[in-house]
């Protein structure tokens, strides 16, 4: 009997030493949450900032809120309950996002905002995304260069509850507005998604007729997909199509003489960054940046498509 208890408390010894070793080496958590990955651009967000969490020696868990804004509440309070060091966020709504935010940070959770802003500061660490503004800008005068200044035109919005629709949309118009030979003469939304961009594109042809429309230019580039295939089918291969952030699928439309250009958001650049600051905040309990951190676009069209591969230019 002896023997076996002395065995019995020599296993249970090994077995707490192995516990605790294995604590030992659990590694913190990043939370990385964003909308549907059916979009290549937000898996573009969570691959990056999955792959330089792991880099900078993090466990991950990524959660897809697809912006339903209950689905996004629930991923923050599951990255509140496990503790988690720092979430990175591409949030489903400007004014839904702040109270989990809100919430994350009275666990003592930062939040960094990648992509889309909040209406609200001093509740996330950091607010990065591109500069919508400017990169819009630059899309609108290659579209008016490629219109000729004149001509109809439609334009495709994206979600209303997202900053960055409206952001865009006001960078097209302080450009395009100034060339009073270019009428709008459709404007709606088609929620960032190409099936909804194509039916809408398919009623406003049948509505305005293909022939009274010069040119297209859109929120962003899944929409842009969904513009071009419904004016292919129409038979407007002359048509002006211009999208916004860089995907693949554009490059390659580019490439073949579709779509006529987009703007290019350096959002694997966004992705790491905010994991490189949440380390440096879980580490120091700061970061030597402000809280609203903008990146350039950069114009891409058929000169330098080609350099274009997953939201990046190579040199």
């Amino acid at each position: 009997m002896k023997k076996i208890v002395a065995l019995v408390l020599a296993t249970l010894l090994v077995l707490s030493m192995f516990s605790v070793a294995a604590m030992a080496e659990d590694k913190p958590l990043i939370v990385i949450i964003t909308p549907s990955h059916s979009n290549p651009y937000f898996k573009t967000v969570a691959d990056a900032a999955s792959a330089k969490a792991t880099e900078l020696g993090y466990d991950f868990l990524v959660i897809q809120h697809d912006d339903d804004v209950t689905k996004q509440s629930e991923a923050f309070d599951t990255a509140i309950a496990r503790k988690a060091a720092a979430i990175i966020c591409d949030n489903a709504g400007a004014d839904a996002t702040i109270e989990p935010v809100q919430r994350a940070k009275a666990a003592g959770i930062p939040t960094f905002l990648v992509d889309r802003e909040i209406n609200s500061t001093g509740d996330a660490v950091a607010q990065m995304v591109s500069n919508n503004y400017q990169g819009a800008s630059l899309v609108a005068e290659y579209f008016v260069e490629q219109m000729g200044e004149a001509g109809n035109y439609v334009e495709l919005t994206g979600k209303e509850s997202d900053t960055n629709a409206g952001v865009r949309s006001k960078g097209f118009h302080d450009v395009i507005d100034q060339y009073t030979d270019m009428k709008m003469i459709e404007q709606q939304t088609a929620n960032w998604d190409q099936t909804e961009a194509y039916s809408k594109m398919e009623s406003i042809i049948q509505a305005q007729g293909a022939e009274n429309i010069k040119g297209v230019i859109c929120g962003n580039d899944t929409m842009a997909m969904g513009v071009i295939e419904a004016c292919l089918k129409a038979g407007m291969k002359d048509v002006v199509v211009c999208g916004f952030d860089g995907s693949n699928d554009v490059r390659d439309s580019i490439l073949r003489g579709e779509i006529k250009a987009t703007g290019l958001q350096p959002i694997a650049y966004i992705a790491e960054q905010a994991v490189v600051q949440a380390d440096e905040y879980i580490k120091n309990g700061k970061t030597d940046k402000e809280e609203k951190q903008l990146m350039d676009c950069v114009l891409i069209t058929k000169d330098n498509a080609a350099k274009l591969d997953n939201f990046a230019l190579a040199d």
